[in-house]
């Protein structure tokens, strides 16, 4: 005797109900825009590559000083190299207070020393990584950028690690026998000279053979 016809059936070896059956495509898609559901958001674009010791001396005039910052929560120390790159010397230390003033010193110290790039510090982890003080500084940059385009002021900008800095100037001081207040008072305005110098060493030195191939290869495909 046939089996009589239940609310369930059978379709391709799965239970299926009168519910499933009756499937509405439509008013399933607006549930789906109801609830935010639906096809993914389009990715943001990868960010530009940092640029190299190299690559930033290739863009800089023959002469032209570069300003060096190492970036704190509560400070920022300023330094500034001579015009031939060679030397870095600390010269100022910022009480943050708002970004724009704090913004409009730099940029005031931009024209005032005839600066052509920016140096910034960044504070990667021992293991090479990038934490939540990276990213703080990378906004930083980008904020100062904005700011310096908006005031007529367009530069260059590099990241520089300092993960060594601030311990090795705490060093120097110690071995200089400076009192801890005088450290304190310091440390930041010669970090970020240390910072700098360490920049200028790698840009007065020839690149790498990786380097020196991956800017044949940019040169290349330039042509």
């Amino acid at each position: 005797m046939a089996a009589l016809d239940t609310p369930v059936q059978r379709q391709r070896g799965r239970k299926v109900t009168p519910a499933m059956t009756n499937r509405n495509p439509a008013s399933e898609a607006d549930s789906e825009a109801d609830s935010g559901a639906g096809p993914e958001a389009p990715s943001k674009p990868a960010p530009k590559p940092d640029l190299t010791p190299w690559q930033l001396a290739r863009m800089l005039p023959a002469k032209g000083r570069i300003m060096g910052l190492d970036v704190g929560t509560k400070t920022v120390g300023i330094a500034v190299s001579d015009e031939l790159r060679r030397v870095a010397t600390p010269i100022e230390l910022i009480r943050r207070t708002k970004f724009r003033v704090d913004a409009a010193r730099m940029a005031a110290i931009v024209r005032e020393r005839g600066v052509v790039a920016v140096v910034l510090g960044l504070p990667v982890n021992m293991d090479g990584t990038e934490g939540p003080r990276c990213q703080s500084i990378r906004q930083f940059r980008e904020n100062l950028a904005q700011f310096l385009t908006a005031d007529g002021i367009d530069l260059p900008m590099m990241f520089w690690d300092e993960r060594w800095s601030t311990a090795a100037v705490q060093r120097y001081m110690i071995d200089a026998d400076m009192s801890r207040k005088r450290r304190a008072e310091l440390v930041d305005k010669a970090a970020a000279g240390y910072i700098l110098d360490g920049a200028l060493d790698a840009m007065n030195r020839p690149p790498p053979i990786w380097a020196r191939e991956e800017e044949e290869n940019e040169d290349a495909g330039d042509r």
